[in-house]
């Protein structure tokens, strides 16, 4: 069977959306998969292109119809995330290289179901992540030790779980590019 799934997995402000978006741009065969959401669309996004933007009743009616085989719940925010299979079957009917980031919970499921390849990408050291955390969105210092907390638990509790683990250090996402196209050229992937 043709490996066609990437997952590209980390804390927020690792780099994992550079990441991809890199890839998009040298393969052009290589397309992004579409998650649905329940959480509202900011004013520079589409429908359908950053997410599949759902009301919690049409989540509900997909999550019965199997459409969304996985999801999580942020508690926080009362936002609901998962795989919106369609999205993902049309991209793999095209033969394309599947790129999916994603959590933890979709990584185990396109593991298990689409024999992804799982690649977690660690942050730099805890002062340059904290720097470039803060430089995306300004937070206090309470909300910063809450994300170091859970980034703290991804890095410890769920990074071993993937195939791979490669650090994204500040002004080198092309050599971490470059890395993960060895990961998937390793793999058997076919990139174009």
């Amino acid at each position: 069977m043709q490996k066609q799934v990437v997952v590209i997995a980390g804390p927020a402000g690792s780099g994992k959306d550079s990441i991809a978006h890199e890839l998009l741009k040298r393969f052009s065969n290589v397309t992004l998969m579409v998650t649905a959401t329940t959480r509202a669309m900011r004013p520079n996004e589409k429908n359908e292109v950053n997410y599949h933007f759902l009301s919690n009743d049409q989540f509900k009616k997909e999550l019965e119809a199997g459409n969304i085989p996985e999801h999580y719940h942020r508690v926080e925010t009362d936002t609901y995330y998962g795989t919106y299979k369609p999205d993902l079957e049309t991209r793999l009917e095209s033969g394309k290289v599947v790129l999916a980031v994603v959590q933890i919970v979709a990584a185990k499921y396109l593991k298990e179901h689409y024999n992804a390849t799982t690649i977690f990408i660690m942050p730099p050291s805890l002062d340059a992540f904290e720097k470039r955390v803060r430089g995306r969105a300004p937070m206090s210092d309470i909300e910063w030790k809450e994300r170091a907390k859970f980034t703290a638990n991804e890095v410890a509790q769920e990074s071993p779980w993937y195939d791979y683990r490669i650090s994204n250090e500040d002004g080198k996402l092309r050599r971490t590019v470059d890395e993960v196209v060895a990961i998937l050229k390793k793999e058997g992937y076919t990139l174009q």
